[in-house]
């Protein structure tokens, strides 16, 4: 019988092995707090603190760093100053994986490419043909395209052992895809008028990275700075100012493994390490604080199901499921990859499922697709929460209710034994 193809194992040292073991421990714990942020928003927004919580979050804080902008707020500060960083972490995440990682070469990329791919057009075809024809709305198209990693590896990570190992590992991989598709929609779909000038001296200052990086230079504070002038330049350019932080991960240099001893203290590694605790513990949850409150007292089914929250939460909950699990089907039975190991068709279809949650990217990409209409970011949120909600407890009760893989146990220590020796592995295998 025909075999499909393999995703094989990359060989990297011991110490790169950590990296993914922190990845993930990291995102599930990260996860499970922002959970909690987004529900304490969500309270302290239809209590009688609502009026003081919105007046904080609006709270002119700081000088007009563009006229467009105007003064900057807490709420501005979060979405476009500290989302820099996750998004500086999202691009030393992608630039790791390809060059280093379950995406190092084109047969690991494949399958998880073209479920990211699935996963994010099928979801914007959902929204379209629910919300698309509505005036104003088609812009939004992109809202329930992402995947929030962090939360849908908290939901797993309540489920302890039930979810396997290589579940986990492909959900990561098909995320970080994802993010490298929302980023590109950002960039391509969501850019105002630009500044020329200012883009310009971006573009400047991002050639003097990569040319640091190319001399040699391995001082992180020197990409931070360089980083910062980066950020506000993008600020000015009308390029929304948060893509300068997957662009500045470009430039951090970064080794192999294996390699020298100290492959694994790369700038670039070193960088990553230090980044995932601000912005898993802080930063994420921060920001699912900031803009998942949302006064949903008095909301009456006509609001549920008009077509912008109802077109949003049909995207996450039944388009993401679709696209990504038809698209691992397909691809296994046209034999472009080999099933999860250790995982069942229910596992699978579960964790494509968990994939409708899009909250992080999805409340981000819905301030930038509706800056000027409130009220129409508040619908979005709405849908946001009820593709997310729906997603998360669908997906958690069918894992949780799922019969494990007879093989599960052998596999699962198979999996523990190949990320400790071997590093960064992709969970897939040939089947004849």
């Amino acid at each position: 019988m025909k075999k499909a193809h393999a995703i094989k194992p990359m060989s990297s040292n011991s110490a790169n092995s950590s990296v993914l073991r922190a990845f993930l421990a990291s995102e599930s714990a990260g996860g499970i707090l922002l959970i909690f942020s987004a529900i304490l928003a969500l309270i302290v927004a239809n209590s009688p603190l609502g009026e003081a919580y919105h007046h904080l979050i609006h709270a002119a804080t700081g000088p007009t760093l563009t006229d467009k902008l105007g003064p900057m707020t807490v709420h501005l500060w979060i979405n476009d100053g500290l989302m820099a960083l996750f998004f500086l972490l999202v691009g030393l995440e992608i630039k790791r994986e390809f060059v280093d990682g379950r995406l190092a070469s084109w047969d690991q990329r494949r399958l998880p490419m073209i479920a990211a791919a699935a996963g994010m057009a099928v979801p914007a075809v959902f929204y379209i043909f629910i919300a698309g024809g509505t005036e104003g709305l088609a812009k939004g198209w992109a809202i329930p395209a992402a995947t929030d990693i962090a939360f849908a590896m908290g939901v797993l990570a309540l489920l302890g052992s039930r979810a396997p190992t290589s579940l986990k590992l492909f959900l990561v991989t098909v995320a970080i895809v994802d993010d490298m598709g929302a980023v590109a929609i950002i960039a391509l779909f969501y850019t105002a008028k630009i500044n020329l000038f200012a883009l310009g001296a971006a573009i400047v200052l991002l050639g003097i990275m990569f040319l640091c990086n190319r001399r040699g230079v391995k001082t992180l504070l020197v990409y931070m700075l360089l980083f910062a002038m980066l950020w506000y330049a993008m600020l000015l350019s009308g390029v929304h100012a948060t893509i300068a932080g997957v662009l500045a991960a470009t430039s951090i240099p970064i080794e192999r493994t294996p390699g020298t001893p100290d492959s694994a203290t790369s700038p670039l590694h070193r960088l990553e390490h230090g980044l995932h605790p601000w912005v898993g513990f802080a930063i994420v949850p921060l920001f699912g604080f900031a803009n998942a409150g949302v006064d949903i007292r008095g909301l009456g089914v006509d609001q549920i199901f008009a077509p912008l929250p109802l077109g949003i939460a049909a995207g996450l909950f039944f388009g993401k499921q679709i696209g990504i699990f038809g698209s691992i089907w397909l691809s296994v039975r046209l034999g472009i990859a080999g099933q999860l190991r250790g995982a069942t068709w229910l596992q699978i279809y579960a964790v494509a499922v968990l994939c409708g949650i899009g909250f992080t990217m999805s409340l981000f990409i819905g301030g930038l697709a509706f800056p000027e209409a409130p009220a129409l970011i508040d619908e979005a949120k709405i849908g946001i929460l009820m593709g997310s909600v729906a997603a998360a407890l669908t997906g958690y009760t069918l894992l949780r209710i799922a019969p494990r893989h007879p093989d599960h146990a052998a596999v699962e220590v198979e999996e523990a034994s190949e990320i400790a020796a071997d590093g960064d592995v992709q969970g897939i295998e040939v089947r004849p």
